[in-house]
């Protein structure tokens, strides 16, 4: 249950006579909003392991979705950050695709993906994904409207489909989060521990400055990040909600290097009543107010990081908890209900 899940959440909640559609479906790992709608899965939910390693069906996945049996349907809504919305539908149907991000392998970190893969993937990729890039652009030009998550996203569509598209910010659950009557000393970083969002960033930048900080999440790179911080940094491969609301609301701030499609844990330590130092690009731009709910530092590099959280240490003393949390306000669910029905008028 994350990120994209909330939406697809959301989104039954406008909807309340809708199915789903997906290529593989593990009624355990979704809420129970989700497991109460009819389920329809694509022929790849059958393939051998595919609960777990559905990725590496990913060839499979067009002709699994063109199979999909849409008929019927006057309103088609795909959530999109794989090929989801080269579904076909009806030819008097309307087809909204929300976008979270156009598929990373595939565009802005091919090379990234590439790099880090096995040799026989290796060796597969370009032809693969040189054909999956044209089959990509080609349902692009399928869909109706198209409505990205962010400003980062929209240019991103533009670039690599050649389409307009509106901003309508994923719902954050802002109301479940609260202040903390005091704060720690300790900052805080959560994610995956996978090379984008930057965990050894972080890591290196307070090993230099001798600051603490606590790092939540797993991941394929935790062991290695282990091994790489000092003994002022903390590691926890997951807390649970409650913790982690506390974790939130206690720390003396977030730090966010990475470069990501939006970013909803800057929304959620905002409504804690929590600032954030965030990377200057990706969709902190829209979530993070420079001055009001944190700070910006310049460069994914140490230098940059490290002058950034001077930076913050400064000006924390005339940070207004107050202030970031009317910012996360911004993004209550009730703007994503409103945003999404007037893409649809």
């Amino acid at each position: 249950m994350r990120g994209g899940e909330r939406v697809l959440e959301r989104l039954l909640h406008l909807f309340p006579d809708a199915d789903i559609f997906t290529h593989v479906y593990d009624p355990a790992a979704v809420s129970p909003v989700i497991r109460a709608r009819r389920v329809t899965t694509s022929f790849i939910n059958a393939l051998p392991g595919a609960r777990r390693h559905y990725q590496s069906y990913l060839p499979l996945m067009p002709m699994a979705l063109e199979q999909l049996d849409l008929r019927g349907y006057d309103l088609v809504i795909s959530s999109e950050s794989g090929p989801a919305k080269g579904v076909i539908t009806a030819p008097d149907a309307l087809h909204l695709s929300y976008v979270h991000s156009p598929m990373r392998y595939l565009w802005d970190h091919y090379h990234d993906y590439r790099a880090a893969a096995g040799t026989l993937s290796r060796a597969m990729m370009p032809l693969l994904c040189h054909r999956l890039r044209a089959w990509d652009m080609q349902s692009a030009a399928r869909v109706d409207r198209i409505v990205a998550n962010s400003h980062f996203v929209q240019r991103r569509i533009a670039k690599a489909w050649r389409r307009d598209a509106e901003v309508v910010p994923p719902p954050v659950e802002v109301d479940r989060f609260r202040p903390a009557p005091a704060v720690g000393p300790a900052w805080l970083w959560v994610g995956q521990m996978v090379p984008y969002k930057r965990p050894d960033l972080a890591i290196d930048a307070f090993n230099a400055l001798g600051l603490p900080l606590v790092m939540v999440g797993d991941g394929p790179l935790a062991e290695a990040m282990r091994r790489r911080a000092g003994p002022t940094i903390t590691i926890l491969s997951r807390l649970d909600f409650d913790a982690l609301r506390r974790a939130y609301a206690q720390c003396r701030a977030l730090v966010f290097p990475a470069e990501e499609d939006f970013g909803i844990v800057p929304v959620e330590v905002m409504a804690s009543g929590r600032p954030v130092l965030a990377y200057a690009g990706g969709g902190a731009l829209d979530s993070v107010a420079s001055g009001v709910s944190g700070l910006f530092f310049a460069e994914q590099t140490v230098a940059s990081l490290t002058d950034g959280i001077r930076a913050m240490e400064a000006w924390l003393p005339d940070f207004n908890p107050q202030d970031a949390i009317a910012q996360a306000q911004k993004f209550a669910p009730q703007h994503f209900d409103r945003g999404i029905l007037e893409a649809l008028r």
